[in-house]
Order: structure tokens, then C-alpha cells, then sequence
């Protein structure tokens, strides 16, 4: 496999693509028959080639090199440090007691526990060689008597003893998704179930004990050989990406960073991550400039933006008028005419003066492949770009490249996962008018692979074809499984409310030994006490009170019982103000919200049985209000 942690080749799109492709490597690769077995047939990678091709003659000579990564080789032990802080456990290094360290490590499973307690092992037994410095013994941090030769922790269910892990009960399960292709050797109706109420590292450990073999590892471009997947619902729905507020989704990064690290290690499989010390980026303008730096600017007009704009607009010309142009996306448009809208946009964009209905669908989509390949990070991020490519490389089942795939997007950052999230959902409608613009899911994986994954390349060999290959079959993964992999997984939810449990008691255990804040607590919570105890009796077992700040009726008692769903409790408001609103399309565009309590905040699935929620966290408060988008 390639050593993708040289990437001192990541320069200016234009040069970097030059210096990478040499003039025999614009062919399609010639193998011997053993070779091309182990990855794809040469003829189904021939669009790829060929994509290679047209970035090489499309890219412009003469850039400067302001757009830059540098990668700095890692001494001994930084990369595990530099991993416990990505893992939200800087507490481990700095010896300090961080109440958020502190929690996090409470609500690990054994796998995980597992995955920190080697990493932290590692980080302290350099540290001790290198400069004899005094770190705290993993046995302090894991509780680990003396006698105990390795490690053995106690199995935590990730799922809260208060009823969570018992609502499973199997009510009326709907999938999430409806894709036509079948698994391979079996019945077209036969999917395979996909369930996120249970870690999956922890399954690898318990349903997988023969490790995976990367070896007569073949990818497929038959799109039919791709399973069907059935993701189940509980009852407590599913919750997307936006569905959580920012603090959560941060605890969400730290647990994905654990569970993917616990998920390689019980696969057998290294984690390796790219080290990117600098990452620098044109300040202004359109093509080459970070998304946060577009983002930053984009709302300062328009607030609340999570894509670019300039990425929505090439996205809406396309689809208005490229989804049926026969071979969009795979037939470029001309160089030159392409190099000349790229300077009208950056000149015209911001004043609203550039004149989108002289762009040609093949334009649109030259400028917008352009747009991926020169952000001056990968879309998909240059840190975890090893961990993309081995999980298809080491890992052969769909499934677990699937669950590996699912963690890795919940690590990226919000402005990553947005845009990527926006670029999916076109190339979803792409796929679905094949019939009229011929783009099968394995061509439009072709053409976007060289784009979003460009890879070292000096001359192509077997292993640059296994990565070529690699590359195409995560895009289409990516593409396929979209509406699973933008969920979150249940069983990390469960562990962000022990989290956000854990810190509360630890929050209030340190103000405890505080004089004056306690004086202060007391004071405060005579004067809170009295209306809380009256609300209490007022409001019996079972009931909530929904606020409706957009209704008339700002506000409605509610008794639960085991069948009240969230889409119920909006019906019934609906019902109520039907007449004497005044934004009647923003009041149905709402959604509920749970909030506080174990959670920042939680907007809930239309299908969410209510009473379960409740159970789990009953100090939360009951919100209607617009979804944000």
C-alpha cells in the first residue's frame, strides 16, 4: 500500500497534478492478468484514467505556490499525544483533572477503554525514555489494582440504565432507506439489517473473530453487487447530523475518534492518520480559499449559511440543466472557456453581476470538480485520508467498510460534512436519470475519485491501481449509503447524555468545596425552589409542557403514554392554532425539540415515542420550532 504520510506532493492543484502525472501514467495502466484481478478490471477504471487525463490539460500553468500543506514527519510519541487531544482527553497529558476528560472516560465500553488505555500507554512509555518525565500510570486513570497484569475493564453499555436500552422492543421497524440493489448470491427482497443501538467495535469482538484478509480482495463495478442495508428505527427515531447542537456534535468527534480507533484495533487493522502542521489558503476569492473562509464571508449576507455559496450555485446549474445531458460530469467542457468563467466569477460573484445563463452544463461541471480539487484541504480531510483508503484495502465486507465509512464522517468538520453532504445529494440525482444522461453510480465514482482522492503517483503500478480503485469505491459508498452515513449512531447519543451526566456531577461535586458559591447556590435555589415545587405538583408523572413560541397558543400540557409520538404532538398544536396565525408556512415547518437536562439540544425524529424519551431524560424541556437548515 501507498505511504500516504508523505504528502509534500500536496501543492497548487495545477503543479501538484503535473509534477504527479507523468505522460505514461495518462494511459489507462496495462497489467498481467493476476494483477488486475486483485483490484478491478482495467476497462471498468477507464473513466478514471481518463478524469486523470482532463485535470492534467484542464490545470493552469503559472499558479504561485500560496496554497500549501506541510506534513512534519512525527517524533516518537507525538502522534499519540496528538490523538488524546483530538479524543478530547488533553487531561491524560496534562495531568490536570478536567471534569470533560473525566467524563468522557466514564461513559467508555471495554473496547474503547481499551483503545484509549493502549494509546495512553504508548504516549506515557516514550515520554518516560525520552525525557524521564513523571506521567500518571494507566492504572490511576482506569482504576487498575497493582495485581492486575493487563487490562481488564468492566463492560460499559454505552446505553443508560434508565430504559433506553429496553425500549428496543422491536415496535414497527421502518427503513430508512430504499435502495434497489440486492446483496450478492441472494434474493433481490433479501437486506441486511443495520442496527446503531449497540458499539460497533464492540459487535466486531463478539459477532467477527476471524479478522479480516485484505488479500484476492476484488472491487466490483457491477453496481448490483452492492447490498441492500436496512437500518432499523427504535423508538427513539433517528437522529441526523443537524439534529444536535454544536457542543454535543463536539462530543460526538471525540467518542468517533475512540470508537473508529477501537473498531480498526478489533479488525486488527493500524489507524493512521496524515500530520498537517500548516494548512494555508488563499484569503479571499472563490476557488482555492478554505470553506470556513468562504463560510465566514457568505454570512456575514446570509445567516445561517452551512455551504458555500458559490458551491450552491454550480450545484443549481447543473441540476437545472445538466441531470440529463448525456455524459455530465465525464465530458469536460473547454479548457479555455472554463479558465475564462473562473475569472468572471471570482471578479462578478460577490456584486451579483456574473451571468449564470451562459454557462454551459459541461462548464459548470469543470468548475465545479475545479472548485473540489483546489480547496486547499481535502473535502474529506488530508488527516484521515489513510484511514479512507484502508478501510477498503484491509476491510472486505460491505458492511464493516460501511460502519468504518460511518465514524470517519461523523469526524469531519461541520463545513467538510455540510458541502460533502450538498455534493452527495447531486450526484444521488446524477445516478437516478442514468437511464437518460448514461452516468451509472460506478462512472459518476469514476470521474469524482481522481477529484476528491488524488493520490502520489509517479507511474502506475499494482498497488496505485488498488488505490485508484479504492478511491472510486468509496465515492460510491458515499454516494449509495448517504442518508445512513449522515446518521448518528444511537449508541454514541447515549454516550454524550452519561457524558453530559457525568460532567453535572462533577461540576457540582467541585462547587461544593467553594464557600462562596455555595452561599450563592443557596441563595438562588431558595428563590427557584418554591415555583419549581409548585410546577412539580401542578404537572403530574408523565405529563410534559410544550412550548410554541411561533403559535398562538404558546404553550400545552401534554399527557404521554406509550404510543405518543413527536408528529402527534405537532398534529395536536396544529390543530389548536389552526386559526389566527400569522406565518402559517414557518409554524408547519417545525420540528420538536428536546432540550437541556442530558442534552444541549435534540431535535426529534417524527417518529419518536415521546414516553421513552421522557424516561431517559426527564429535566428536558419540550420545544416546537423551525428546523435549521
Amino acid at each position: 500500500m501507498n505511504d500516504y504520510s508523505d504528502l509534500s506532493f500536496w501543492k497548487t492543484p495545477s503543479r501538484r497534478i503535473n509534477r504527479m502525472l507523468s505522460n505514461e501514467s495518462l494511459h489507462t495502466p496495462q497489467f498481467n492478468r493476476s494483477i488486475s484481478e486483485s483490484s478491478t478490471d482495467n476497462s471498468s477504471m477507464e473513466d478514471f484514467w481518463c478524469e486523470v487525463n482532463n485535470i492534467k490539460e484542464s490545470s493552469e500553468e503559472g499558479q504561485d505556490d500560496s496554497l500549501l500543506l506541510e506534513v512534519k514527519p512525527a517524533d516518537e510519541g507525538e502522534l499519540e499525544a496528538e490523538w488524546l487531544q483530538d479524543a478530547g482527553l488533553s487531561n491524560l497529558i496534562s495531568g490536570t483533572q478536567e471534569h470533560d476528560g473525566q467524563a468522557l472516560l466514564s461513559t467508555l465500553t471495554r473496547t474503547q477503554a481499551a483503545a484509549v488505555q493502549k494509546r495512553y500507554t504508548t504516549y506515557t512509555q516514550t515520554m518516560r525514555k525520552k525525557n524521564k518525565h513523571t506521567v500518571r500510570d494507566v492504572r490511576d486513570i482506569f482504576g487498575i489494582n497493582d495485581s492486575t497484569p493487563s487490562f481488564e475493564s468492566k463492560a460499559l453499555s454505552p446505553i443508560p440504565s434508565n430504559g433506553v436500552q429496553h425500549a428496543i422492543k422491536k415496535p414497527i421497524w421502518k427503513p430508512v432507506t430504499n435502495n434497489s440493489c440486492t446483496l450478492e448470491k441472494t434474493s433481490p427482497s433479501v437486506a441486511e439489517e443495520l442496527s446503531f443501538e449497540a458499539s460497533f467495535s464492540e459487535s466486531v469482538v463478539v459477532d467477527g473473530k476471524d479478522k479480516e484478509s485484505e488479500k484476492n480482495q476484488r472491487i466490483k463495478k457491477d453496481d448490483s453487487a452492492l447490498p441492500k442495508f436496512i437500518v432499523w428505527k427504535s423508538r427513539f427515531g433517528l437522529t441526523e447530523v443537524g439534529d444536535l447542537s454544536p457542543e454535543d456534535m463536539k462530543k460526538i468527534r471525540y467518542l468517533s475518534l475512540i470508537e473508529l480507533t477501537a473498531f480498526y484495533d478489533a479488525l486488527g487493522i493500524e489507524l493512521k492518520r496524515n500530520r498537517i502542521v500548516r494548512v494555508k489558503g488563499r484569503e479571499n476569492g472563490l476557488f482555492g480559499v478554505p470553506l470556513t473562509t468562504l463560510l465566514e464571508s457568505d454570512k456575514k449576507k446570509f445567516p445561517g449559511t452551512k455551504v458555500p455559496l458559490i458551491f450552491q450555485k454550480l450545484l443549481q446549474r447543473l441540476e437545472e440543466t445538466g441531470l440529463e445531458t448525456e455524459g455530465i460530469l465525464r465530458v469536460p467542457g473547454s479548457a479555455a472557456r472554463v479558465k475564462n468563467l473562473r475569472e468572471e466569477l471570482e471578479a462578478k460573484f460577490h456584486g451579483n453581476l456574473f451571468d449564470w445563463n451562459k454557462v454551459r452544463s459541461n462548464d459548470a461541471a469543470g468548475l465545479l470538480k475545479m472548485f473540489i480539487r483546489e480547496l486547499p484541504s481535502s473535502l474529506f480531510t488530508m488527516e484521515y485520508l489513510p484511514a479512507f483508503i484502508t478501510l477498503v484495502e484491509k476491510i472486505s465486507k460491505i458492511k464493516l467498510q460501511l460502519q468504518a465509512l460511518h465514524l470517519l464522517i461523523m469526524l469531519l468538520p461541520d463545513a467538510s460534512r455540510d458541502t460533502a453532504k450538498a455534493l452527495l445529494n447531486f450526484l444521488k440525482k446524477v445516478v437516478s436519470n442514468e437511464e437518460k444522461n448514461k452516468m451509472s453510480l460506478w462512472n459518476v465514482s469514476m470521474i469524482l475519485a481522481p477529484n476528491l482522492f488524488i493520490c502520489k503517483r509517479k507511474s502506475a503500478n499494482k498497488e496505485e491501481m488498488k488505490a485508484a480503485a479504492s478511491t472510486a469505491h468509496i465515492v460510491r459508498l458515499l454516494i449509495r449509503y448517504q442518508d445512513i452515513l449522515w446518521t448518528v449512531p444511537s449508541f454514541l447519543i447515549s454516550q454524550v447524555r452519561k457524558m453530559n451526566e457525568a460532567a453535572l456531577i462533577n461540576n457540582k461535586r467541585q462547587l461544593i468545596f467553594d464557600k462562596s458559591v455555595r452561599k450563592l447556590l443557596r441563595r438562588k435555589t431558595m428563590e427557584r425552589e418554591r415555583p419549581e415545587r409548585r410546577e412539580h405538583c401542578d404537572v403530574p408523572e408523565g405529563v410534559i409542557r410544550v412550548y410554541a413560541p411561533l403559535h398562538s397558543k404558546v404553550s400545552m400540557a401534554i399527557q404521554l403514554n406509550s404510543r405518543t409520538k413527536a408528529k402527534d404532538i405537532l398534529a395536536r398544536f396544529h390543530c389548536e392554532n389552526s386559526h389566527g396565525t400569522s406565518d402559517n408556512a414557518r409554524v408547519h415547518n417545525q420540528s420538536l425539540y428536546e432540550i437541556g437536562g442530558n442534552i444541549g439540544e435534540h431535535c426529534l425524529d417524527p417518529d419518536t415515542y415521546i414516553l421513552d424519551v421522557y424516561h431517559v431524560n426527564p429535566n428536558a424541556e419540550w420545544m416546537l420550532k423551525p428546523k435549521s437548515s
